[in-house]
C-alpha cells in the first residue's frame, strides 16, 4: 500500500522531483528547499504572533472594562 501525503501520492511526488531537477538542476535544489523552509518558518512565526497579540489585546480590554 502506498502512503498518501495530502494531494500527492508517491509516484506523483517522484515525477515532480524529476521535473524540479530538470528545471533547476541538482545544485540549486538545496538552496530552494532552504529558502522555502525559512519562508514557512517565518509565516508560522508571524501567524502565531498575531494570535498572541490578539489574545493579549482581548485580555487588556477585559481588564479595562472591569
Amino acid at each position: 500500500m502506498l502512503v498518501s501525503f495530502g494531494f500527492f501520492d508517491v509516484p506523483e511526488m517522484a515525477i515532480l522531483l524529476v521535473i524540479a531537477l530538470v528545471i533547476f538542476g541538482p545544485g540549486k535544489l538545496p538552496d530552494i528547499g532552504k529558502s522555502l523552509g525559512k519562508g514557512i518558518a517565518e509565516f508560522k512565526k508571524a501567524s502565531e504572533g498575531k494570535t498572541t497579540e490578539k489574545k493579549e489585546d482581548d485580555q487588556n480590554n477585559q481588564n479595562n472594562k472591569q
